[in-house]
């Protein structure tokens, strides 16, 4: 008999669109752009299979050849997913019928068959209901099963998607930067997204932590490029950046990324200080 896939059952919420900036932020990434085999795991993907057809889709524009496996634990969520597939293959969707994605059970095991190794591994809203301590352990199952420069991107949304940060993690398993990604207009503060901090950091958002001073900066200086409120919120967001930029956070990336409403620090710049 097969071991059981590893993890506990997500509440299983899934919405179209709702995972569309963390695909931008794979379909961007080296680990995918430049894997031999550009395999990516949609780990828990939750009661409808639409968020790993639309990460296949999306990614087939910067690699023809990418593929999407979608993991579940529960049978009954597959056996959806694999309903829906047909409906794919059939031309009764607006996806492609020949779209490169397939769905399993499996948890944080990830049981491919054969040696492949996942370029990619997304775990979006998979470790919300865990205890803080039980993440580093689960980043170690998924990392494993990564290729050797494959990421391990993990996080949590909102449900309509305007909101995430998630942590990308190395094939060893160690975290090596973290992003907030946020939905510019009509935001009323970059702070926010405190609510939907991955399980590593959520607990964190108090003083004496980094992360609670980063959040706590950025707000601040979104407050203060309100003037440039006129020129729309994107101006103000990338002058808010900037200035968190100038006053010594570690910010990375360019431009560019800011102006999609995302921020991007190293790990070390936010990991938890406090036992």
């Amino acid at each position: 008999m097969a071991p059981s896939p590893l993890g506990h059952p997500t509440r299983g919420t899934t919405g179209t669109n709702r995972l569309r900036r963390i695909d931008r932020w794979i379909a961007a990434s080296s680990a995918l752009r430049a894997a031999a085999d550009p395999l990516v795991i949609d780990l828990g993907y939750g009661a409808s299979g639409v968020t790993a057809f639309e990460l296949a889709a999306r990614l087939k524009r910067v690699r023809p050849d990418a593929e999407v496996i979608g993991f579940e634990l529960d049978p009954e969520r597959v056996a959806t997913a694999g309903a829906q597939l047909e409906e794919v293959r059939a031309g009764r969707t607006p996806f492609s019928p020949d779209l490169p994605v397939s769905f399993a059970r499996g948890g944080f095991e990830v049981p491919l068959n054969g040696a492949r190794r996942p370029a990619v591994i997304r775990a979006m809203n998979v470790l919300r209901q865990y205890d803080e301590d039980e993440v580093p352990a689960a980043w170690a199952s998924m990392a494993a099963r990564l290729a050797p420069d494959g990421l391990l991107v993990e996080g949590t949304c909102d449900e309509i998607g305007r909101i995430a940060s998630w942590i990308d993690v190395s094939a060893s398993g160690r975290p090596l930067q973290f992003t907030i990604s946020l939905r510019l207009a009509e935001l009323e503060r970059p702070g926010i997204v405190a609510e939907r901090l991955p399980k590593a950091l959520i607990h964190r958002n108090v003083p004496g932590e980094r992360i609670h001073d980063l959040l706590v900066d950025l707000d601040r200086e979104w407050e203060r490029a309100a003037p440039l409120s006129t020129f729309g919120a994107t101006q103000r967001f990338l002058a808010a950046v900037a200035r968190l930029k100038e006053h010594g956070w570690p910010v990375l990336g360019g431009r560019r990324r800011w102006r999609l409403g995302e921020l991007t620090v190293p790990w070390d710049a936010v990991a938890p200080v406090q036992a």
